[in-house]
């Protein structure tokens, strides 16, 4: 009679297969996140089983018992479920640490680390000689990512308001919650060709009565003349508690409901400028102390 393959190894090989299937969605062409995805225990970073998995439309929906081969699929998974937080889709944030580019070496923020996972993959790109900075404004998650990557050398959890939080120059920005403006400090901290993924978004409360809003991630790059933008992606996600301005929300929804994806003038926009005193012909939105704009 054979032996049966023991657990881990079983994990190993479904965790590989996992990763595979992940960066292929996310058309993300870096061999290094498949590595990364397959190498990192989803588990150890959603606490103890059964887990409530996100299935749209319907909700959550718990699973069977504690087994990880459940954590191991496209969905999110929630982290507080009270408030409809999620550690979210692997494919989209995948997608989105993809179009980040973070190379070996470099130093990367993440604001809305959550409990840790996508920050861990980040710090598995940064290498030995990067650095990765987590910013959690959620005091229970920002505890549990810092025991989640308390074995990582080359990450720091502050807990925090990403949105006033200092930061040191860095070449990626990834901005895991949705603003309705730009910070300053994020694009005063992006070094000459630094990289910043943004979620520009509108409020709206989901079926189960939460927080949450939608828009579209564009990709900010720092560079001679200020910084280019090109919007990456459609998104629902979590609002980033210290960036809701009102009168850019209002900009945006306007935006949003005059020239959104059907249109094509989202794919138009080439430059973020920090002034509001741009045409109105030559711009997608414009609010006071930024607009973005097709030129």
């Amino acid at each position: 009679m054979l032996n049966a393959m023991p657990r881990e190894d079983e994990l190993e090989i479904l965790r590989r297969a996992y990763a595979k299937q992940i960066v292929h969605a996310a058309r993300a062409s870096d061999p290094r996140l498949e590595d990364a995805l397959a190498k990192l225990r989803r588990e150890d970073f959603l606490g103890l089983g059964p887990w409530e998995l996100m299935r749209f439309p319907g909700g959550y929906q718990m699973t069977p018992d504690d087994d990880p081969v459940y954590l191991y699929q496209d969905v999110p998974v929630a982290i507080i479920p009270a408030k409809g937080l999620n550690n979210g889709q692997p494919s989209f944030l995948t997608s989105l640490v993809s179009v980040g580019a973070l190379r070996e070496g470099e130093r990367a923020v993440h604001i809305g680390t959550g409990t840790g996972y996508y920050t861990a993959v980040m710090s598995r790109l940064a290498g030995r000689s990067g650095q990765v900075i987590g910013i959690e404004f959620e005091p229970e998650l920002a505890a549990r990512a810092r025991a989640n990557l308390a074995g990582f050398c080359n990450v720091d959890i502050i807990e925090g308001d990403g949105s006033t939080a200092p930061l040191q120059p860095a070449d990626v920005i990834f901005v895991n919650a949705g603003a309705s403006r730009p910070a300053g400090i994020w694009l005063d901290a992006l070094r000459p060709g630094g990289r910043m993924i943004l979620p520009l978004t509108v409020r709206y409360i989901t079926e189960q009565g939460h927080a949450m809003t939608r828009g579209a991630v564009f990709l900010i790059t720092r560079d001679r003349s200020g910084y280019a933008a090109r919007c990456v992606s459609g998104v629902h996600i979590y609002p980033c508690a210290g960036l809701r301005d009102e009168a850019s929300e209002k900009a945006l929804r306007v935006a949003f409901e005059n020239g959104g994806f059907e249109s094509g003038d989202l794919a138009r926009i080439t430059r973020l400028h920090r002034s509001d005193e741009i045409p109105d012909q030559r711009c997608w939105v414009r609010a006071p102390g930024w607009s973005l704009a097709y030129d």
